[in-house]
């Protein structure tokens, strides 16, 4: 081994300490030169009486020492119990307020590592812990020094983090006692304020409200000033946008509190009265409002501070639903989104510092809900990486009424960051020094090393999950504690008193000024309750999306084309996508034929060119999960990528393209988020499959469909969801329209199952368009498959250049005949063109007539009735789908067909039975049914299927 370097601590591979390599590498520059050593240490080698590194090597584990008088083997012994205290100290610390925690102290008794007392005066205290701040005399001192860092009221846990850079910064923090903090006195008055204004406010709603939900903070009230003190931190760091995101509980102390609701607007809600008017003149304070609302424990605020220097940072807490933990990816996206300058052509420029996001968990639903390890997993992902986000455990030891016993199989909530690299740190919510020490601890580690962090802040929950449940009836051994347990205000009031920090009239005269704050608000409320009125969305919404030029001129298009299809002379792609790229040369020439990923890169060249920036991410996005996009390219000889749209010469704004983790919950959760806070920004998340939107189902449901009429939250986002039946069994084929369609209401979002690459390049271009408007909404396509490649979907560049979105699309050369028509088919997506395929097997045309239902919501009622209205004949319309009759479309578009016929013209279904499954697995049987859906379809005797 090398010497030792003045000053270096080395670090051996395999422990936790710093300590036991530092000594052989010593012991071994002692043997080569005694003289090079501290004579401390040379003193206590010649005494050792054995080689250092062969006893090294023939140790027992940790914990396992065999007695034995030796010197030598005693310094070992200490070193090993050292090392333990590092690693497990937390499993003895001080942090639980209840004190039902056993614990647990067997493992640092000195018997179990063959030493007692004496044996430690004459270990050096340099082999044990060399960042103390004050002279340590002996290993005695060394110990109980450690102990007195790693089991106080915060406790550490970063043996799991790899790099050793990390886990050395963390240790020299925590054996330094740099992490400590030592408050002035107006510092220590000012936190006993804010923990009386936490505790005040809680129990002025309880008195005044009595019996309504308001999930309290009580028992973790420290959370507040913990929040103030990381917000501090951060923005003096560089931040000037802080998102948070959390659930319910404390949520209305963390708006009062950290953003600066207003107590009156708060009341005002209880008291189900007006509140908009009541938003003070001063400051800036954001709160949305959708028609519909929410509760008030849901709604988020945004905020804008202003320090001396007129620095503006903007503080958001997100609205949040009842599903917990989803809300994190929503704010990691709001981050990203922060960070991200779009300005310019290529990857957005990342500022990782200027923005930061705070994720509040529950101590149940951090381990129990798997949103919370999809989030985790985006933290070091070049697309979603945030420079680290903050992570607070609001840790009541208690889920609903289920105790932790019962809620995990790990001994602390926070175990699953471990398998992150995270580190942790537990804290007692009842020691709020501590708590504040924690911010600064966490903030400093995000700041140096822009990774996640995590504090699990351990309290208790006063009350019942909401102050309507009485908790003695399921947890009476823990709430007979919890009765006599003293606030942490009383806690905290009392040590300063002891300290003779603050006075007894002080304390009162505090306490009396919160209150009168709190009555002084209440008053302002409106004393009658008005009856809550029924709203309806705005005339914008209502009114529907505008006409809107997507038409690009020609010239435009074939300059874009020449160079979207140019790249370097020494780049080589495979050769197969070589010839499909060198297709697109001429696709614009005459009767040339664009495909549907062609006339996508065309429509995203042209948005970039308008000066609208893009994201689009999902599994294998870059290629595309067909292979039909290949936005990215990839030299077959080096690897090396290339992306002529982030070089695209014209662009006016950034492109963004990311292949996500294998995740839709939490990817698609942070594109919503994303957009939300960059809404001028076309984004789309793409799934490998429809399907697969199952697993996000909650960010439909929750965010995308109702956000805006309930928090007046506006999204543009764009989801593509591959659909469509190809006999390849019932998983991947249904994106499950139904679903979309029955969340369809208010205008809230467009469902489109289209049919033509033209009207795929239209419609992402209308959406690029209105991102800024008041009409904008969410779209949803139905994204083929099969027909990506197919002619019959391929498009002219006339179509691109002069042509629109159509929401119906009559089969050219059908229902020329007026008089004839007899029935009208109706159909959309995958069906409509295998409908369209099918038509050179049919002689007689003339009595039916093909209608393309491109957008199904809102469902063009409009053009279908100018349409049915040419046909004085017309029996029957006949709607038909790929998916079962309880699926698809047809339950939506059912009562919207019988409106349209008026009761004079029939109305029917051709299609599968109803199913519990989406379709076949056999393709066989697939094809049989396909075919007779089609006959059916396109013959005279057409049956509704059953």
């Amino acid at each position: 081994m090398k010497k030792p370097l003045n000053g270096e601590k080395p670090f051996a591979e395999g422990f936790h300490g710093p300590n036991l390599g530092y000594v052989i590498e010593l012991y071994e520059a002692y043997l080569e030169n005694p003289e090079s050593v501290d004579p401390e240490m040379r003193a206590y080698f010649e005494s050792a009486g054995s080689p250092i590194v062969e006893e090294v090597e023939n140790r027992t584990e940790i914990g396992g020492v065999t007695p034995s008088s030796g010197p030598l083997e005693k310094t070992l012994a200490a070193i090993r119990l050292a090392d333990n205290i590092r690693t497990y100290g937390h499993m003895a610390a001080d942090i639980y307020p209840l004190n039902d925690h056993e614990p647990e102290k067997k493992l640092f008794e000195l018997s179990n590592y063959g030493l007692v007392e004496e044996d430690l005066y004459a270990v050096p205290a340099g082999v044990i812990c060399t960042d103390a701040p004050i002279p340590l005399r002996n290993g005695h001192e060394a110990i109980n020094y450690l102990k007195s860092m790693y089991m106080d009221t915060i406790a550490f846990e970063f043996h799991h983090v790899y790099d050793a850079n990390e886990k050395n910064w963390l240790r020299r923090k925590v054996e330094s006692g740099s992490f400590k903090i030592s408050l002035q006195k107006e510092e220590k008055t000012k936190l006993l304020k804010r923990l009386t204004e936490v505790e005040e406010f809680e129990k002025f709603l309880h008195r005044t409200f009595v019996g309504q939900k308001r999930f309290s903070i009580e028992g973790l009230d420290s959370m507040v000033p913990l929040l103030d003190e990381i917000v501090a931190e951060s923005v003096s760091n560089g931040a000037r946008t802080i998102n948070i995101g959390m659930a319910h509980r404390g949520r209305l102390n963390v708006l009062a509190h950290v953003l600066g609701k207003p107590y009156e607007m708060i009341f005002a809600e209880f008291q189900h009265a007006p509140n908009k008017e009541l938003v003070p003149s001063e400051g800036s304070i954001g709160i949305s409002y959708g028609w519909t609302g929410d509760v008030k424990y849901h709604l988020g605020l945004d905020k804008q501070i202003k320090d001396e220097n007129t620095t503006v940072t903007r503080l958001t807490l997100a609205n949040n639903p009842s599903h917990l933990e989803f809300v994190g990816s929503v704010v990691e996206g709001f981050t990203r989104a922060a960070q991200d300058d779009r300005s310019s052509k290529g990857y957005p420029k990342e500022n990782l510092r200027s923005a930061l996001s705070i994720i509040i968990h529950g101590d149940a639903a951090f381990p129990g809900q798997g949103i919370v390890a999809e989030t985790l997993n985006l933290g070091q992902l070049k697309g979603y990486n945030t420079g680290g986000s903050l992570h607070i455990i609001a840790n009541n030891t208690i889920g609903f009424t289920t105790e932790s016993r019962d809620s995990r199989s790990t001994r602390y909530a926070s175990d699953l960051a471990k398998g992150y690299e995270i580190p942790i740190l537990h804290v007692n919510a009842d020691d709020p020094e501590s708590c504040i020490a924690a911010a600064r601890f966490a903030s400093e580690y995000r700041e140096k090393f822009q990774k996640d962090f995590l504090i699990d802040l351990i309290g208790y929950r006063r009350f019942g999950h909401n102050e309507m449940d009485e908790p003695m009836t399921t947890n009476p051994l823990m709430y007979k504690i919890i009765n006599d347990q003293k606030t942490v205000k009383e806690l905290y009031g009392k040590k300063l008193l002891n300290q003779s920090t603050i006075t007894k009239e002080a304390s009162d005269k505090i306490e009396e000024d919160v209150l009168n704050k709190l009555k002084a608000a209440y008053e302002k409320v409106p004393a009658d309750k008005k009856a809550s009125e029924l709203l309806n969305p705005p005339e914008t919404v209502e009114k529907g999306l505008p006409d809107i030029n997507t038409a690009v001129p020609i010239d435009i298009l074939k300059k874009i084309n020449q160079e979207l299809l140019t790249w370097p002379e020494k780049f080589m792609i495979f050769n197969k996508l070589d010839k499909i790229l060198k297709r697109r040369m001429n696709a614009l020439e005459g009767e040339g034929k664009i495909d549907w990923g062609h006339a996508e890169t065309l429509a995203y060249a042209s948005i970039l060119h308008d000066g609208t920036p893009i994201r689009l991410t999902g599994q294998d996005s870059e290629r595309g999960t067909f292979a039909h996009r290949n936005i990215v390219l990839h030299d077959s000889n080096t690897g090396k990528s290339y992306s002529p749209l982030h070089l695209f010469s014209s662009a006016k704004a950034s492109f963004a393209i990311h292949n996500s983790p294998l995740s839709e919950a939490a990817v698609l959760g942070f594109e919503y988020g994303y957009n939300v806070f960059a809404p001028e920004t076309l984004v789309l998340w793409e799934a490998q499959f429809g399907d697969f939107a199952n697993s996000a189902q909650v960010i439909f449901d929750q965010f995308i469909a109702a956000g805006r009429a309930k928090w007046g939250q506006k999204s543009g986002l764009v989801m593509l969801l591959p659909h469509g039946y190809e006999g390849q069994g019932p998983e991947h084929s249904s994106a499950r329209l139904e679903r979309f369609l029955t969340l369809a209401a208010e205008n809230n979002w467009t469902v489109a199952n289209l049919t033509s690459a033209a009207q795929y390049f239209h419609i992402l271009r209308r959406q690029a368009a209105i991102l800024k408007r008041e009409e904008v909404r969410p779209l949803v396509i139905m994204a083929p498959k099969s027909l990506l490649r197919n002619p019959l979907v391929a498009s002219t560049g006339l179509e691109l250049s002069e042509g629109k979105f159509q929401s119906v699309i009559e089969q050219p050369g059908l229902g020329q005949n007026a008089e004839k028509v007899t029935r009208l088919v109706l159909s959309t997506g995958k069906m409509a063109i295998d409908l369209v395929d099918h038509l050179k097997n049919i002689d007689d045309q003339e009595w039916f007539h093909l209608l393309r239902v491109e957008e199904i919501y809102p469902f063009p009622m409009k053009e279908l009735k100018n349409i049915s209205s040419r046909y004085p004949n017309l029996k029957e319309m006949v709607w038909v789908q790929e998916e079962p009759k309880n699926m698809g479309s047809w339950n939506f578009v059912e009562p919207r067909l019988q409106q349209l016929a008026q009761g004079s013209v029939e109305v029917t279904y051709s299609g599968r039975r109803r199913r519990s499954s989406p379709s076949e697995g056999d393709p066989n049987v697939h094809k049989k049914e396909q075919a007779r859906i089609i006959e059916e379809a396109l013959t005279q005797e057409a049956r509704g299927g059953n």
